[in-house]
């Protein structure tokens, strides 16, 4: 023994390190961590791991989208959960009666709209070639035609649409691409409605293991940021589904009043295209102008004036006294996160990253501009 600890000594390790495990032998000396063969077989390994983790990130990338949208959606609903809670009823119970009244609307909903969008929706292919023609009645519009044709072009198109019959098989990739798409939706919002009741009967349980993990003299201030967090991206989620929702009424009242045509299924497509940030009234708008102009030009010039101005109110009336507990953010902000997300996850993604830049936002102005501030 006393001639091991004279070898360890002339190696540069200190006798007290070395512990004599009874029945395994004596511990050697440590690994020399500064050997480059040691550095590059760990640097190999970090980057091999760090590229399986990123394939199978990317392989599994549709399945992390329906759990983030299961995700805010249970943000959403959560306010109206707590709401209930503090009326004396258990979370179970209130989730239960949320769950229950968000189907119920849903499927009101659909029982009242889908009917006469599928009824518009056909007269609107049926009436097709009439609207095309009703736009060559405009000068202007049949100028442009002369010149470039797009109105012809339209025309033989949907006639070929028409003749073959695929108008519907065609945009999802034939008749198997038909059946495809609606598995995968029905399967795709079966299981965002499971993750979501899931995360809504589960929320305070899963953030209590999260908070765990930051050390306990920090977990006090974690918890309120992180409680603080869910509680204004929740109100953002409800807050937008409500603005678009009114957006929504909106139009079919002025679909109603200046007696355009599928007013119906207009105020479907505000409904979701006002959801999207930044060109989602743009959208909007240009959908209602076009079919406003197939009735007139003083329609349309008349619908394109009240929906700016409608634009407008909900810029500076609606949307701050709705948006007012939510995580407020600049427009720069905005743009940006709305961009990387459309460019990261598409529409979903560019939905979703305004409260997530907003949640940061929170972060920050709570941990590192304190820090900053201080320094």
């Amino acid at each position: 023994m006393a001639k091991v600890r004279g070898v360890l000594k002339k190696v540069g390790v200190k006798p007290s390190k070395v512990q004599e495990v009874q029945g395994f032998g004596m511990k050697g000396a440590p690994l020399n961590t500064q050997h480059p063969f040691y550095f590059g077989f760990l640097a190999a390994s970090g980057a091999l791991v760090a590229i399986a983790l990123l394939r199978a990130l990317q392989s599994a990338s549709q399945v992390f989208v329906l759990i983030i949208i299961a995700l805010f959606l249970a943000m959403g609903l959560n306010p109206t959960v707590e709401a209930l809670q503090a009326r004396k009823l258990s979370r179970s119970v209130a989730v239960s009666l949320v769950v229950f009244i968000a189907i119920g609307i849903i499927t009101l909903f659909t029982l009242v709209v889908i009917p006469p969008v599928a009824s518009q929706g056909n007269d609107l292919i049926e009436s097709a070639p009439q609207l095309l023609d009703s736009l060559r009645s405009n000068a202007t519009i049949n100028q442009l035609n002369v010149d470039y044709g797009f109105i012809d072009s339209l025309e033989s198109k949907f006639e070929e649409w028409i003749s073959d019959g695929k108008i519907i098989t065609g945009a999802f990739g034939g008749v198997l691409g038909v059946g495809r798409t609606v598995l995968s939706g029905a399967f795709s919002a079966l299981t965002v409605l499971v993750l979501t009741l899931y995360f809504l009967i589960s929320l305070p349980s899963v953030t209590k293991i999260f908070y765990r993990l930051a050390p306990a003299s920090r977990r006090a201030r974690v918890s309120s940021i992180g409680d603080a967090i869910i509680s204004r991206v929740g109100s953002f989620v409800g807050s937008q589904v409500l603005i678009a929702a009114l957006a929504a009424l909106f139009v079919f009242a002025l679909a109603l009043g200046i007696e355009l045509p599928y007013a119906a299924a207009l105020a479907m497509v505000i409904l979701f295209v006002a959801l999207i940030p930044l060109i989602g009234h743009f959208l909007g708008a240009s959908i209602v102008v076009l079919v406003a102009l197939t009735q007139s030009p003083g329609k349309a010039l008349l619908a394109l004036i009240l929906y700016t101005a409608y634009v407008q109110i909900e810029n500076f009336i609606i949307t701050p006294r709705i948006m007012k507990r939510s995580l407020a953010i600049p427009g720069l902000v905005t743009i940006v996160a709305a961009l990387l997300g459309t460019s990261l996850l598409g529409l979903v993604g560019g939905i979703l990253a305004i409260p997530i830049a907003a949640a940061i936002l929170l972060i920050m102005d709570e941990v590192v501009f304190p820090k900053t501030d201080n320094a």
